[in-house]
């Protein structure tokens, strides 16, 4: 169901506490301003609603709160707070951090109560009966305040599991208090699906009240979880943006909207926001300052990527043999990986994307195959160096003629150790471009650096297109042999111009000729995307 303007009803809650619970891991430290950005982000999703954090209980959140009141225009979603019930023994109307929530602007209240009867006496250190009170004094005061609540009921799966008559009152005593919807928490993360689906069921026939779902990750089965809820008949589902959360993580809001939207035929997000959700999930990553998971579900880099060659050549005629969805659907693309598995629908699926048409040529298929499974026998990976198969297929399709911006002559590096520990590293590179002998050295933090530096101070005069060349990352493995130290080396180089990235690959028996292999790729296709005539 949608409304008049097009966005979801409130039929179907999608909420996102991100910004709380997901803050929660290890690894995230998110400043007001990262906070703002995310919930734009998340607003721009189209999720219902946003949890800002717990206002009063920490001056980070607060002040998110009263700067989103200015700063913050959702088109989408509402802003929520989080506190807990007031304290045992006291008044709602007098409780400060009641207070606090109501201060803080936000429309939406998310208030954590105790459902699980040893928490209630172990933790809050009071009665069953108390807590009751405490849940009902509280919703009713923040409904008198015009606030919509929510009530969180913590630890409900396990306090259900131990005393489902006490954890069905604190259920039914904030669905009569007034709560718009009460939550089931697994807060543990212990449950899984089967479990799940019985219980939701069995709490909706008992109350009548309008349940939502909280999952945790910690059998891997959040996502899972949260589904069967649905399935039980829960109508709110509370996730987080690519799974962060404390431990190992809370229920991924993506694979969660796309598989109600995709999987259900529910309209939970405004229309056309499903596309933009890998660039959204990627965008997040880059505030909260994580390397976004290459294999996470829908949004991943690795989702749709495709290696085996059986599967290429059903690929080739037809995607949905080997694709649950269109990738577009999610905002993604679909990517051939070529490797030493590869046949010749792979090398024409990869073509194809690179802009090459090799259908029609099997020669040229089978010599590009060929040579492929030759280099990964020697230790090249190209699968990971997109932009290294691009100049070998271009080679093998210009007749096996190499392209080149420059000539060799030779390089070579000098790493010397001071009298107080001071490390130099020095590199000097002898080639030939455009018919002019280059002599060039270069400083740098290693021999790698040295040799980058003395490369660019010979090349930038002839190409300045090389002044917005940047190595970005390097990445060295040692693979496996009878050598020792004498192994084989595999050196993976990330570069940009600014407005994209590629990557280079290089073998050999020691870890700077294989770097300089890697480097050559890398200022090869550089130069080949913009255009320069070699």
């Amino acid at each position: 169901m949608t409304e008049a303007n097009g966005r979801p009803s409130d039929g179907f809650h999608v909420f996102d506490t991100t910004l709380r619970d997901g803050a929660q891991r290890e690894g995230i430290n998110l400043t007001v301003a990262d906070k703002l950005a995310i919930a734009r982000h998340l607003d721009e999703f189209g999720v219902g609603f946003i949890e800002g954090g717990w206002p009063g209980a920490n001056p980070r959140d607060t002040e998110f709160f009263a700067r989103a009141q200015a700063e913050l225009e959702f088109r989408n979603a509402q802003l929520v707070a989080f506190g807990a019930t007031r304290r045992a023994g006291g008044k709602a109307a007098e409780d400060p951090q009641l207070a606090a929530l109501v201060a803080s602007g936000a429309p939406v209240v998310t208030l954590v109560a105790k459902s699980h009867d040893r928490h209630v006496e172990l933790a809050l250190r009071t009665t069953l009966e108390e807590n009751l009170e405490m849940v009902r004094d509280s919703v009713e005061y923040l409904r008198a305040q015009g606030r919509r609540v929510f009530i969180d009921c913590e630890h409900f799966f396990d306090g259900y599991r131990a005393n489902p008559e006490y954890a069905l009152a604190v259920v039914r005593t904030a669905h009569e208090a007034g709560a718009d919807v009460v939550v089931l928490c697994d807060t543990n993360g212990g449950m899984l699906p089967s479990g799940v689906r019985e219980t939701v069921a069995t709490v909706l026939a008992e109350t009548g009240a309008r349940l939502g779902i909280h999952a945790q990750d910690d059998t891997g089965c959040a996502v899972a979880n949260t589904l069967a809820a649905v399935d039980a008949g829960a109508t709110h589902v509370q996730c987080t943006a690519n799974g962060y959360g404390e431990r190992v993580g809370n229920a991924n809001l993506f694979p969660v909207a796309a598989a109600l939207e995709l999987k259900y035929d529910r309209r939970v997000l405004p229309a056309g926001a499903l596309a933009e959700m890998t660039r959204i999930s990627h965008a997040i990553a880059e505030v909260v300052n994580l390397t976004p998971s290459t294999h996470q579900p829908y949004v991943g880099f690795s989702a749709f990527a495709h290696k085996a060659g059986l599967h290429a050549s059903a690929i080739k005629v037809d995607p949905d043999l080997y694709q649950h969805i269109d990738p577009e659907l999610v905002g993604n693309t679909m990517r051939m990986l070529v490797s030493d598995m590869a046949g010749r629908a792979s090398i024409e699926l990869k073509g194809k994307e690179l802009g090459y048409d090799l259908t029609g040529d099997r020669d040229l298929a089978g010599r590009v195959v060929a040579r492929v499974k030759a280099q990964e026998n020697l230790g090249y990976t190209y699968e990971a160096a997109d932009a290294s198969f691009e100049l070998l297929l271009r080679d093998e399709v210009h007749g096996g003629e190499k392209l080149r911006y420059f000539e060799l002559e030779s390089w070579r590096t000098i790493s010397e150790q001071g009298p107080q520990g001071f490390a130099g590293n020095e590199a000097t590179v002898k080639l030939w471009a455009r018919g002019e002998r280059k002599v060039a050295t270069g400083e740098g933090n290693g021999p790698v650096d040295a040799l980058d530096k003395a490369l660019r101070t010979a090349l930038e005069p002839i190409y300045p297109a090389l002044a917005k060349l940047e190595l970005v990352d390097y990445k060295v493995r040692i693979l496996e042999g009878q050598h020792g130290t004498g192994s084989k080396t595999r050196v993976l180089i990330e570069s940009t111009d600014g407005s994209a990235t590629w990557s280079t690959v290089g073998v050999a028996d020691n870890v700077i000729a294989a770097s300089w292999v890697a480097l050559e790729d890398a200022y090869t296709y550089g130069l080949l995307r913009v255009g320069q005539q070699p």
